[in-house]
């Protein structure tokens, strides 16, 4: 996990997430690891491609948020009554999950099996209306129940008679009270008696004001009425309570295919969540092969600015397991290093990566790197013991299934006992057959990687007339690190530059311009690159009814594609029993396809009891066949999920 961190997967995890909805989704992205399966990088890179499909498409899917769902949902669990904007939530979820049905079904002409998503996403029409009908704005509706209706019409003539008599009597004596209008204290409509005035009224002081100065009283004069309005909002109280209940009762016998729905949807939103990263990155779906080989074309580190980022060609892998990258500070090598690294955790992970299509990944058991300081405080340790403790447990670790990242191989230390700690080192990872990219300053090493069989120079390139780095990777020549030559050009004195060429060569000839050879590049590099064909797949078939699919069927479902054998003919609900891997589960007969119909794969009068019957079962059948026996008894496990 720390290799993750350094080479910011963390980030693109947390890129992912950005763009999901609900908190599950979101949890799934930020758990996404790469995986060593083949056929599971190739399904989870088509998911990603099928979801990118359908939003150039297409558009963006309604997805909900879904954030107060799972609470409506553990209220329900303990048997509490929903409020109305617990009832209003999950209708709306129902609303969105129509909606996302419909876009669903127009994202079948895409030709993707995501499409096919929308047979497992229930309407639930009923619960929907009866919802809708019930509740409006927050509130239950007066139209949810005929007595309602009555209740409230009741407190509102009631009120309004409180209001008339109340109105009478501040017209009749004004100067008794402090403002002239009815106001509502406690649940009860009230007076503004000054407080010397306060017993010229007959009634009940409900309340005072801040200042002591105004008595709210409740008249004798409308004791009853306000009773029978206390009466009229208790039973309004009550009748809305019934209706919750029996609303959250609904909703709890629909739970199931509401439960359904939510995991379709977190599922689409995953989906979804990479395809958006896909696009935002533009990015490009990758081959994988397993012949220990990467080319890379035209990457693009991710968290680079992706318009300005200098792309990057890179291979590795067949005869060639190392590559050693030279040249300048600041000239792109480790950029270079942490690209093919994270782009690997990309595409294993089934993520599209910043690069043209043509390129290829393969799959490694780790990714092992050392890049940046790695001194540690805490442990005591100096930049170079940090990056020897490092180096030396990913040596331990790696095989030749480990791609391996080191920066700045053997510094740190006496340059003599670095370059000899560096090519030890080199000489270890090429034995063990692993993929490696080491960047380093050495010139022994470049001379020992060109004369190393396995081995391969490459440097980024430098551009001698702006002094300053290009940023393009150069494979197949060594770079230099162009300190005598950056000096000679920034004006230092020629005495000072023949001292130190002396001092580093052993030679005190140097002419003006001769402190670095500089080549162009290579415009070929990396360019015979084998096209991949893809093929499209084509798009499943319409549905046949769920008549037509009979006992002992070979069918298979959509959209996981798994293959399964028909158990038991469709239900009133147009589901058919299906068991797959051993599991027996009730499915939509939309998401089936006949695959081999029973009577090609069985004789006539086959016993499906031996496939789908247990041990006892088949035993507890054969004695009964025999005759009666007490405690004999067969369990019917066909009708099970």
């Amino acid at each position: 996990m720390n290799n993750y961190l350094t080479l910011e997967f963390d980030k693109i995890l947390q890129q992912l997430a950005d763009h999901a909805l609900s908190a599950i989704a979101k949890a799934r992205c930020l758990a996404l690891v790469p995986t060593l399966n083949e056929a599971e990088v190739g399904r989870r890179l088509d998911e990603t491609t099928q979801a990118k499909r359908i939003l150039e498409q297409i558009g963006t899917p309604p997805l909900p948020s879904m954030t107060d769902l799972q609470k409506v949902i553990d209220l329900i669990a303990i048997n509490a009554m929903l409020l109305p904007e617990q009832i209003a939530h999950a209708a709306s979820f129902l609303v969105s999950c129509r909606r996302m049905k419909t876009f669903l079904e127009k994202a079948k002409s895409t030709d993707t099996n995501i499409a096919w998503y929308g047979e497992s996403i229930n309407k639930l029409a009923e619960l929907t209306n009866e919802i809708d009908r019930c509740i409006r704005n927050g509130i239950v509706a007066d139209k949810a129940s005929a007595r309602l209706a009555d209740i409230r019409h009741q407190i509102d003539v009631t009120t309004e008679q409180i209001k008339a008599k109340l109105a009478a009597l501040l017209r009749k004596n004004k100067t008794w009270f402090s403002e002239s209008f009815v106001s509502l204290r406690n649940g009860h409509y009230t007076l503004p008696v000054k407080r010397q005035h306060k017993n010229a009224v007959a009634g009940s002081v409900i309340d005072l004001s801040q200042t002591g100065g105004t008595c709210f009283i409740e008249p004798v004069s409308v004791g009853r009425l306000q009773a029978e309005l206390s009466t009229l909002q208790i039973e309004e109280d009550s009748e809305v309570r019934r209706i919750l209940y029996s609303l959250t009762a609904l909703i709890c016998d629909n739970l199931p295919a509401i439960k359904q729905n939510i995991e379709t949807m977190e599922t689409l939103d995953f989906l979804f969540a990479k395809g958006k990263l896909g696009l935002s990155m533009k990015a490009s779906s990758v081959s994988i092969n397993t012949e220990r080989e990467i080319r890379m074309l035209n990457a693009r580190h991710p968290l680079l600015n992706l318009d300005t980022a200098v792309p990057l060609n890179f291979e590795v892998g067949k005869k060639i397991n190392g590559v050693v990258i030279t040249g300048p500070n600041t000239g792109g090598k480790t950029v270079a290093l942490k690209t093919v690294g994270l782009l690997s955790l990309m595409a294993q992970s089934g993520l599209h990566v910043p690069a043209d299509e043509n390129s290829i990944f393969c799959l490694h058991n780790l990714v092992l790197c050392d890049i940046g300081d790695g001194q540690s405080i805490t442990e005591n340790l100096s930049t170079f013991s940090a990056h020897m403790k490092s180096i030396i447990e990913i040596l331990r670790q790696a095989n030749h299934e480990s791609l391996v990242l080191l920066d700045e191989l053997g510094s740190g230390t006496d340059p003599a006992e670095g370059m000899g700690l560096a090519i030890a080192i080199l000489d270890e990872l090429n034995a063990k057959k692993c993929l490696f990219v080491v960047t380093t300053h050495y010139a022994e090493i470049k001379e020992y990687a060109a004369n190393k069989p396995g081995l391969v120079n490459a440097r980024m390139a430098f551009d001698k007339e702006s002094l300053l780095p290009l940023y393009r990777l150069e494979i197949g020549e060594a770079g230099e690190s162009c300190a005598l030559y950056i000096a000679e050009r920034l004006g230092m004195q020629q005495h000072m530059l023949r001292r130190a060429h002396e001092a580093a060569y052993g030679n005190s000839t140097l002419q003006s311009g001769d402190a670095i050879q500089h080549r162009n590049p290579d415009p070929a590099q990396a360019a015979q690159v084998p096209q991949i064909v893809k093929q499209e797949k084509q798009k499943p078939k319409v549905q046949p009814r769920s008549e037509k699919f009979n006992l002992g069927d070979s069918v298979i479902v959509y959209p996981q594609k798994e293959t399964g054998i028909v158990y038991a003919r469709a239900n009133d609900k147009g589901e058919i029993g299906v068991q797959i891997k051993g599991k027996k589960k009730l499915i939509n007969h939309k998401r089936l396809k006949l695959r081999i119909a029973a009577n090609e794969l069985y004789p006539e009068d086959y016993d499906f009891s031996i496939i789908f019957d247990s041990v006892a079962n088949r035993k507890a059948r054969h004695q009964l066949e025999k005759g009666h026996y007490e405690g004999n008894v067969i369990i019917n496990e066909w009708d099970r999920k």
